[in-house]
C-alpha cells in the first residue's frame, strides 16, 4: 500500500492535536456544589490554557488552608474584563467555586467579588 504524502501529514496532524483538546475537561467539578469563599490571595497567574487562583481561607480551627482554583483562559477572562493585574498577593476577595468531586481544597472560579465590591465574572462556555 502507497500512502500519499498530504495523507499522512493529515493523520500526524489528527494525532497530535488529540491530547489538545483532552484536557479542556472540566468533569471534576461538581455543578451542584457551588460555595462562595474568602480568603486572601497567594498568588494570581493569568496564563493559557487555564488561569489559577491560589487563596488562603481560615478553616474552622482558624488556620489557613491553600485552595486551588481554576479559571479560564487569557482571553476568556479578558473578554470578561479581567487582567493580570485584577488580583494581587494579599487581596481580600470573596470568591464563587464549583467543588470538586474528590472533595479536595480546589474548584473552578466563577466570580470574585474584591474587598471594594469590584465584581468581576467568568462565564465558561462549555
Amino acid at each position: 500500500m502507497k500512502w500519499h504524502p498530504l495523507t499522512c501529514a493529515v493523520l500526524i496532524a489528527l494525532l497530535a492535536s488529540a491530547g489538545a483538546f483532552a484536557h479542556h475537561s472540566f468533569a471534576m467539578f461538581d455543578r451542584s456544589q457551588e460555595i462562595s469563599l474568602q480568603g486572601t490571595v497567594k498568588d494570581f497567574r493569568f496564563v493559557n490554557p487555564h488561569s489559577w487562583i491560589y487563596l488562603l481561607v481560615k478553616d474552622e480551627q482558624g488556620s489557613e488552608q491553600l485552595w486551588e482554583l481554576e479559571g479560564g483562559s487569557v482571553s476568556a477572562l479578558a473578554r470578561n474584563g479581567w487582567t493580570s493585574k485584577t488580583l494581587t498577593p494579599g487581596d481580600k476577595i470573596t470568591v464563587r467555586i464549583f467543588r470538586r468531586h474528590d472533595g479536595t481544597p480546589s474548584g473552578e472560579f466563577h466570580s470574585v467579588t474584591t474587598a471594594d465590591g469590584t465584581r468581576l465574572d467568568f462565564t465558561p462556555r462549555y
